[in-house]
């Protein structure tokens, strides 16, 4: 007898839990996928994300290119006063800092991603005139990117 009671209250347990998995329409039995609303909320949810993140990253890529460009310049001008101290002069190119070991390689320019655009500025005397190669102090007394873009301080990258 026990076994019976048994039989039947699961039968009729198991009926319940079907009619309660069904809609009130009747229509399909334990579906368990999600609603095209709700999909489109997710979706929607991700692209609003993406769109707040993507400026982000690119300003992120920026500020970095900015550090690399800051860290060169002033490697540059490190080495520069290194190469006056030795020699007595500036160099005549920056080929040259590269050719007696002052640099390893030329560094790439970080915004134009070449290692021919900087811009070379020759020594300058007291007065204010640049003063020629004759006179045999080098040429290379500066350098600076030779980008046309404006940093985030609003200072164009060539005159860094």
């Amino acid at each position: 007898m026990p076994r019976k009671l048994l039989k039947k209250y699961i039968k009729s347990t198991a009926a319940r839990n079907l009619d309660s998995t069904c809609n009130s329409r009747g229509r399909g039995c334990n579906n368990r996928g999600f609603t095209l609303i709700e999909l489109m909320i997710v979706v929607s949810i991700i692209g609003i994300l993406a769109a707040i993140a993507v400026p982000n990253y690119q300003w992120g890529i920026i500020k970095a290119k900015e550090a690399v460009l800051r860290e060169t310049l002033y490697n540059f001008r490190t080495v520069l006063d290194q190469y006056r101290a030795d020699q007595g002069k500036y160099p005549d190119s920056l080929q040259e800092l590269a050719d007696k070991k002052y640099l390893r390689d030329i560094p790439a320019d970080p915004f134009t991603k070449s290692k021919d655009t900087w811009v070379v500025l020759p020594p300058i005397e007291p007065t204010g005139d640049i003063v020629t190669e004759e006179r045999g102090n080098g040429a290379v007394y500066d350098v600076h990117s030779g980008s046309n873009l404006i940093g985030s301080n609003n200072v164009p990258y060539n005159e860094w």
